[in-house]
């Protein structure tokens, strides 16, 4: 088991940053792939970034350029910075890990609401 524990979001005015943390704990060995999703109202969740265990990243195409994931494994922690941020990227997000066994585990997600 996984347990993840997210922090960071909040309200910006459009083109302001933040930094979205998520502390994994329990079965961390076990982590290979780490990213974040977000779920707006009315819409799918969408995978916004992953990084794998060896460092490869990758995007949402509307994200490329103005956010960053990052990990940091002595913490085991995944980190999503978000610069010039938009209205449309308003939602909650959520942390993801999925292990080497293929198992999934969410953070319990965090409000970004970016205002215009």
């Amino acid at each position: 088991q996984v347990q993840l524990v997210e922090s960071g979001g909040g309200l910006v005015q459009a083109g302001g940053s933040l930094r979205l943390s998520c502390a994994a704990s329990g079965s961390i060995f076990s982590i290979n792939i780490m990213g974040w999703y977000r779920q707006a109202p009315g819409k799918q969740r969408e995978s916004v970034a992953v990084i794998f265990s060896g460092g490869s990243t990758k995007y949402l195409d509307s994200v490329k350029g103005r956010f960053i994931i990052s990990r940091d494994n002595t913490k085991n922690t995944v980190y999503l910075q978000m610069n010039d941020l938009k209205p449309e990227d308003t939602a909650v997000y959520y942390c993801n890990v999925m292990t080497t066994a293929l198992r999934n585990y969410w953070g319990q997600g965090t409000q970004v609401t970016v205002s215009s």
